[in-house]
């Protein structure tokens, strides 16, 4: 295990030069730029929800500026087709079988999926192939996507009319789900004065696609004790209903708990949270602070629990909380 204080330090200050850049764009929402880049980091895809009008798109954008990466956007559709996204083939008089397959905008290594919720389960089901398998198949031919490959998929809660909701199955596909807040007066006020001025803000390149690589393979070179994963597995265990430690609100609330990746994604984010917070070791606090995102996704709630007005969110705080 080679964790030299030289190599930690260097990945805290890339880093933070990530989150300063993107914070000359985007006003306020430092948790969710952090949490944004620790997927990233970990190499997990990201299922960003909110209202119309918060940043959604543009954090997204930014992160592409601000990274040596080919960037992608797809605007997602009902009437968008898989092959929109995959590629197709076309004729090519020089190519010897006369045709060639042209790839589409998913071949890039950092994708935006606007608005993934009005696209039709065929198309989202190409995406999210993509996204579990890092290669595309078309017409039997397997083509593989380069590395690295980051899939940051926005939907807005309030879109009812003329939308698909992701099945929870495809959902668990994600590392994370990151629900952006309303801002406040001061941030309101913030974003008018960088969209309505004169000057637009210009942001650099910070890294490349090799540096993202070499720090998403240092950070699991992070150990997590025994006693920290048998931690990570009893908060995975307490959401669910049918299990012995299953805790009293998941027993009554919930109807499926969180799925095995959700024990994943809780040690991998603990992992890059770790090196940021200076330490060389996975703690207990690092698994606290990314529950919910790494969990909130995972969990599907009973009859009961919906009637009664509780939100995944309500739910896992209280898991949290119980579980020592």
């Amino acid at each position: 295990m080679n964790l030299v204080p030289e190599k930690a330090e260097q990945f805290r200050r890339d880093f933070e030069a990530l989150e300063t850049e993107i914070g000359k764009v985007i006003v306020g929402q430092s948790v969710l730029i952090r949490h944004v880049l620790v997927a990233l980091i970990a190499r997990g895809h990201v299922l960003i929800e909110g209202l119309p009008g918060l940043g959604k798109t543009l954090l997204i954008r930014t992160l592409g500026r601000i990274l040596d990466l080919n960037f992608s956007r797809i605007q997602f559709t009902p009437d968008l087709m898989p092959s929109d996204i995959l590629g197709t083939e076309v004729l090519d008089a020089v190519n010897p079988k006369g045709r060639r397959f042209e790839p589409g905008p998913l071949f890039a290594n950092l994708v935006l999926a606007d608005e993934i919720n009005r696209a039709t389960p065929k198309t989202q089901s190409a995406l999210l192939e993509a996204m579990q398998e890092g290669n595309v198949t078309f017409l039997g031919q397997c083509y593989t996507l380069s590395q690295p490959f980051l899939v940051m998929a926005t939907q807005n809660p309030i879109d009812l009319e003329g939308t698909y909701p992701l099945p929870e199955a495809q959902r668990d596909r994600f590392f994370c789900q990151l629900n952006v807040p309303f801002p406040d007066s001061a941030e309101l006020i913030a974003i008018a004065d960088r969209t309505t001025g004169v000057q637009e803000t210009d942001v650099r390149t910070v890294l490349d696609g090799h540096r993202i690589l070499e720090m998403a393979s240092f950070v699991r070179e992070v150990p997590a004790a025994e006693e920290i994963k048998r931690f990570a597995a009893a908060l995975v265990l307490a959401t669910q209903p049918g299990s012995s430690t299953a805790h009293p609100a998941a027993q009554r609330l919930i109807r499926f708990g969180a799925s095995p990746r959700g024990m994943q994604a809780l040690l991998m984010a603990g992992k890059v949270l770790a090196l940021l917070d200076g330490r060389y070791h996975v703690c207990r606090d690092d698994l606290r602070a990314f529950a919910l995102p790494a969990l909130r996704h995972r969990i599907i709630l009973n009859f009961e629990g919906q009637a009664e007005g509780h939100t995944a969110d309500d739910v896992l705080e209280q898991i949290v909380a119980s579980v020592k």
